[in-house]
């Protein structure tokens, strides 16, 4: 029996649904086919990226096209009418963004399962994403479906009525969601440059178009049926070199059941390079050179001046020795990149002290992959320090993503298209099955990427490294850099850095597969991208609208205008964002952590008591949400490396406890929490009688 509010979904429109779905696979794998079979045939490899990436993303935009709307309803909740399973797959597919698929077997990679006292580990990523779903499925979804609603600050409001929750909620929604789509486009254009050859910038710009061409003209109904066709192609995009992997390495393709064989290998190997005499001499080279900077770092104005006067002088000495135009062409290249003043000199010094620091720790300051927690809770002073900050770290995070993921606005959105509450705890179900065909795979990626590096690129000559190595070194230094420290010719560990963003991208050129699988994984990191761009886009725009516009204030009194002035509204958002994204503010892992950390610390304290306790006011409520974002905000910019740079503090003076910045919502939430229970204990019956 139909409830009130809920949508009936016709037989024939189901069907109608299914025969769709299964004609996109089948041209899906009919264009995975054709361009294997060019390979073979010799297509050159400078055109298989550009030819998968374009008809791809021409896929999703005939998708997106024919999905056009101006009809409110449809616009921002697809008529909610959206089928449990296939809204489980929007959802990974929006869930699982470039953090998830370009960025999470990265961080898996370089910090173990769980990490050091600086970083929480790759496995808090998978617990906490995972974790958040079901606060999702238990507290939230089916009751925000039940109130048939539009936006997260639709609840602030309805709940709590007045202007300022709904307000709060909105800004507070145009914050995280940017941070994130942020992220998202700095991987579209991470992309796009590598697998088009294009410049960085023209990259994004290149994957901006696909974002706008899916999300603009259809909103939540476009951006729906698209996430379901993106959600297809990044899944087979990670299963089939993750599969390839594990069959090459272990002879069977099921990679979660027997990846477990590589950790003992791996652990083999580490033991050894541990006392290796080549990874020694380049642990000794990085300590020297840290404590060069350090000695630099003393009198700074001093160093600058005699900085330059030695590299003068270097070059005058090289001139006349007649060295070749290379060398003294380096040489010129260090001159240049001299600090213009103490201050600039002052950042980078101590950003290369600490960089050099980090290698001259054994393993390339990499952790065991497979230890519990850095340090001894048993040893000296700073190993117990350093276990107790590694485990603060890694439960810290945790907590930050669950919690985040209750309150992220975009997510939340999806499951407002659901057309009953029963179908939206179902909906939750399908989303947390499709979410686990990958993450359960991550972990096994990370493994396997580790053993192909330790095994078969450490202890290689540099004239026989593979020439993948030199195009990804070209594209970005920060992704992948390598130099003979020691020289001895031979590749060690710590001269090989490795960045999170590129571990899964480079996966294919690692493996030794054909390029067509690079196109095909490429093509799988923009559809995720895309997809959670889309659902961003669309959340930012309808906030700055539909919820930071006064109801009786100027603006599109129609449902259509309103429509209308959302889509311009997204797409002014899209190229500030991509903007933002062309000047590399951080890794895809740092800025989306910070967006979690924001959305829990804004959202959860008062969503889930004005759930649960009906004596929750108004009042309490905005100084909860302030109060846990101020918290979050003031943690996240005191301990920003540029704010500390800038005022010449440590580095790591700024900690509360040693967590780290990107859990900062560890602090917010509890906080927010706090304020809303005092100011409601404390608030008169009769004043909060007159709230309602």
């Amino acid at each position: 029996m139909t409830k009130p509010g809920d949508v009936d979904i016709s037989t024939a429109y189901r069907w109608r649904l299914h025969r769709n779905f299964l004609i996109y696979i089948l041209i899906l794998l009919s264009l995975m086919g054709a361009m294997a079979w060019a390979e073979q045939w010799g297509l050159s490899r400078n055109l298989i990226g550009p030819i998968f990436l374009f008809s791809t993303v021409m896929i999703y935009a005939l998708i997106g096209i024919s999905g056009r709307t101006s009809d409110e309803d449809e616009y921002y909740v697809a008529g909610r009418r959206i089928p449990a399973m296939y809204n489980g797959m929007a959802t990974a597919a929006d869930w699982m963004s470039a953090a998830s698929f370009i960025s999470l077997a990265g961080a898996l990679y370089l910090q173990g399962f769980s990490g050091s006292g600086q970083q929480p580990g790759g496995l808090a990523y998978v617990m906490g994403w995972t974790g958040g779903f079901c606060l999702v499925a238990l507290l939230i979804a089916p009751h925000l479906r039940a109130m048939k609603l539009y936006t997260l600050p639709d609840y602030f409001d309805r709940r709590y009525g007045g202007q300022w929750p709904r307000l709060i909620a909105a800004v507070a929604s145009v914050l995280c969601s940017f941070t994130y789509v942020v992220a998202q486009i700095y991987g579209i254009g991470l992309i796009a440059s590598r697998l088009t050859g294009v410049q960085f910038e023209i990259g994004i710009l290149l994957g901006l178009g696909g974002v706008l061409l899916c999300s603009f003209l259809g909103g939540m109904r476009a951006i729906t049926w698209t996430q379901v066709a993106q959600y297809i192609m990044l899944l087979l995009a990670f299963l089939i070199p993750v599969s390839w992997l594990a069959y090459k390495q272990l002879g069977s393709p099921v990679a979660p059941l027997v990846y477990g064989h590589q950790l003992s290998r791996i652990a083999e190997i580490e033991k050894r390079l541990m006392d290796d005499p080549g990874e020694v001499q380049v642990r000794q080279e990085y300590a020297r050179r840290a404590k060069l900077y350090a000695t630099r770092l003393q009198n700074v104005e001093e160093s600058i001046v005699e900085l330059r006067l030695e590299l003068e002088e270097k070059i005058r000495s090289l001139k006349a020795k007649g060295a070749d135009f290379a060398t003294i062409a380096q040489v010129r290249r260090a001159l240049l990149a001299v600090p213009r003043d103490p201050f600039e000199a002052r950042e980078q010094w101590s950003k290369a002290m600490q960089d050099n620091l980090e290698k001259s720790r054994a393993l390339g300051g990499m952790p065991a992959h497979s230890q519990s927690f850095t340090g001894d809770p048993d040893g000296d002073a700073a190993e117990s320090r350093l276990f107790s900050e590694s485990r603060l770290n890694f439960l810290a995070l945790v907590f930050c993503l669950m919690v985040g993921t209750a309150g992220l606005p975009h997510l939340l959105t999806r499951f407002y298209t659901s057309p009953s509450v029963a179908e939206t705890r179902t909906s939750v179900a399908w989303s947390l099955f499709f979410i686990g065909l990958l993450y359960l795979s991550v972990p096994a990626l990370a493994v396997m990427v580790k053993f192909e590096v330790l095994n078969n690129l450490v202890g290689r000559s540099f004239d026989d490294l593979p020439s993948w190595m030199a195009q990804w070194a070209r594209l970005d230094s920060g992704l992948l850099a390598f130099s003979d420290v020691n020289g001895d010719g031979i590749l060690q560990l710590g001269e090989l850095k490795l960045g999170a963003d590129m571990i899964m991208l480079a996966t294919p050129e690692l493996g030794g597969m054909p390029f067509v699988v690079s196109g095909l994984v490429a093509a799988g990191g923009l559809a995720a991208a895309l997809s959670t761009a889309d659902g961003l886009l669309l959340t930012i725009s309808n906030a700055l609208v539909r919820d930071m516009a006064p109801k009786d204030g100027p603006g599109p009194r129609s449902a259509e205008g309103r429509v209308i002035l959302s889509k311009f509204a997204l797409l002014a958002v899209a190229m500030l964002a991509a903007v933002v994204a062309a000047f590399k503010p951080a890794e895809i892992l740092a800025l989306v952590s910070a967006s979690f950390s924001l959305a829990a610390a804004a959202f959860f304290p008062g969503m889930v008591l004005g759930m649960l306790w009906p004596r929750v006011q108004r009042l309490a409520v905005v100084m909860g949400m302030l109060s846990g974002l101020g918290v979050t905000l003031y943690y996240l910019f005191v301990n920003a490396p540029s704010f500390r740079h800038f005022w010449g503090l440590d580095p790591y003076g700024g900690l509360w406890f040693g967590i780290q910045p990107l859990s900062a919502g560890v602090f917010g939430v509890p906080a927010g929490f706090a304020v809303i229970v005092l100011v409601t204990c404390l608030t008169p019956s009769r004043q909060m009688h007159e709230q309602r």
